[in-house]
C-alpha cells in the first residue's frame, strides 16, 4: 500500500510517501519494511529571540502545504509498478491519506486536517488521523528495526519515556510543565540565537564550545519518574540576563564561574550556558529512563522527537545503556525531527476518524497493530 502522510502540529510542515509491501514479502508481517518515496518539509522559522504563534504558523501551512504535496508526488514512485523506478505518482497510485489528528497546536492542525480531507474527497481516498507520539514511535521502530525498546520521546511539545504493553504505549515519566524541547527553545530566545535552521540545533553547537570547567550549577528536577523544566528555564534565563558582552567587560554583576584549573573566577560564556544546560537536562533524562529500563527489563532505548537528534543526549544515553549491557537507537534529522513519513507509516497500521485534538495523550492509543 502506498500512504501519503501530512504533518503540521507545530512550525514544520512535512509531506512523505512510504510504501507498504504486501505481507507475504515482509520478513515480520507484524512489522512491516516500509520505503521511503519522498520526506519533504518546510519550517516556518521566527525571528532571533521570539516564537511561532498558532496564526502565522497555520497561515504557513496553508501557502506551503499544495506545493509540498505536488513536489512529492513528483518525486515518489511506484514501486508495485511495471517501471519500477519512474519518477512521477498520480492520485490514483495513493491507497490511503493520513494526517497528524493531535496532539499539537490547534490552528496548525486545523490547517493541514483541512488541507487532508481536502485531497481525500478529491481524489475519493481513505482517510486515517494519527496520533503525533505514536507516529514517532512507529517510524523510529521501523527505521532502527528495535523491536520492543524503552522509548524515550524528546521534542518541542512533549518529554515522555514509553514502554509497550497490552496494547498500548504506556507512560512512565514525563513533563510536570514544559517539554525539554519547549525549555531549550526558549533559552534560545533569551540569548536571542537564530531560530534557523531550529534553535535547539543551535544551542547544541554553541554547547559543543563550551569550557567543561565553567558548569554552572542550575536545579535538577527529577520528581520520582517525571521531570520539571520551568524552573530551570526561569534560572537560566536569569544568567542570560548577566552575561558578559566580552572578554573586557569588568563590571560585577556579570556572571562568573570558578575554574578549578586556573583557581580564578572566570567569566561565563553563552557557550558555557548553553552546554550546562544540555548536561543538567540530558542528565535528567538518562535517569529517568534508567529507571523505565529497570522496570521493564528492557535493554534497548529508542530516542524519538526532534530533540532526539541532539549528539550529545545520544552519547549521554549510550553510556547508559552500555553499562547495562544495552543499546541506543536513535534516527537522524531527516525522521528525528516533525515529518510526513511517520505519519503515513503509523497511519498504515491503523485506521481512526477525522477529527483533530490538541490533547491526543500517548497512551490513549489502541495499538491494535502489535503483538
Amino acid at each position: 500500500m502506498l500512504a501519503l502522510g501530512l504533518e503540521g502540529s507545530a512550525n514544520k510542515l512535512g509531506v512523505g510517501i512510504i510504501y507498504h509491501p504486501p505481507p507475504s514479502k515482509c520478513f515480520d508481517a507484524s512489522m512491516p519494511e516500509p520505503i521511503v518515496l519522498a520526506n519533504l518539509r518546510h519550517t516556518f522559522v521566527s525571528p532571533p529571540g521570539t516564537g511561532f504563534l498558532p496564526r502565522e504558523t497555520a497561515m504557513h501551512h496553508r501557502q506551503w502545504v499544495v506545493r509540498l504535496v505536488k513536489r512529492a508526488m513528483a518525486q515518489a514512485w511506484n514501486p508495485e509498478a511495471e517501471e519500477r523506478k519512474k519518477r512521477g505518482l498520480s492520485p490514483k497510485d495513493i491507497d490511503v491519506i493520513c494526517y497528524t489528528k493531535g496532539p499539537g497546536m490547534g490552528a496548525p492542525l486545523q490547517a493541514v486536517a483541512m488541507a487532508a480531507r481536502t485531497l481525500a474527497m478529491l481524489w475519493r481516498k481513505e482517510l486515517v488521523g494519527v496520533n503525533h507520539c505514536v507516529g514517532h514511535i512507529e517510524m523510529g521502530r521501523a527505521i532502527t528495526a528495535s523491536p520492543s525498546p524503552t522509548v524515550l520521546y524528546v521534542s518541542g511539545g512533549n518529554t515522555q519515556v514509553i514502554a509497550y504493553t497490552a496494547q498500548r504505549y504506556r507512560i512512565f515519566g514525563e513533563a510536570l510543565d514544559i517539554a525539554v524541547g519547549n525549555c531549550l527553545d526558549r533559552f534560545a530566545r533569551a540569548l536571542r540565537i537564530s531560530n534557523d535552521p531550529a534553535p535547539g540545533y543551535n544551542i547544541e553547537q554553541l554547547a559543543k564550545k563550551g569550557n567543561r570547567n565553567h558548569l554552572v550549577e542550575i536545579p535538577y528536577a527529577v520528581k520520582g519518574m517525571d521531570c520539571s523544566f520551568s524552573g530551570i528555564l526561569a534560572r537560566m534565563e536569569e544568567f542570560a540576563e548577566r552575561l558578559a558582552d566580552g572578554p573586557e567587560d569588568a563590571r560585577k554583576d556579570r556572571e562568573r564561574c570558578f575554574n578549578p584549573e586556573t583557581g580564578e573566577q572566570e567569566l561565563v560564556t553563552a557557550e558555557d550556558l548553553c552546554m550546562s544546560l544540555q548536561e543538567t537536562v540530558f542528565a535528567m533524562l538518562v535517569e529517568i529512563t534508567e529507571r523505565a529500563m529497570a522496570h521493564t527489563g528492557s535493554s534497548q532505548v529508542l530516542i524519538v522527537g526532534g530533540v532526539g537528534c541532539n549528539e550529545r543526549l545520544q552519547e549521554m544515553m549510550g553510556s547508559m545503556a552500555r553499562e547495562r549491557g544495552g543499546s541506543v537507537y536513535a534516527t537522524d534529522e531527516r525522521f528525528c525531527i516533525d515529518n510526513g513519513i511517520m505519519i503515513a507509516q503509523a497511519g498504515l497500521l491503523d485506521i481512526e476518524e477525522s477529527g483533530v485534538t490538541q490533547r491526543f495523550r500517548t497512551d490513549e492509543v489502541w495499538v491494535g497493530w502489535r503483538d
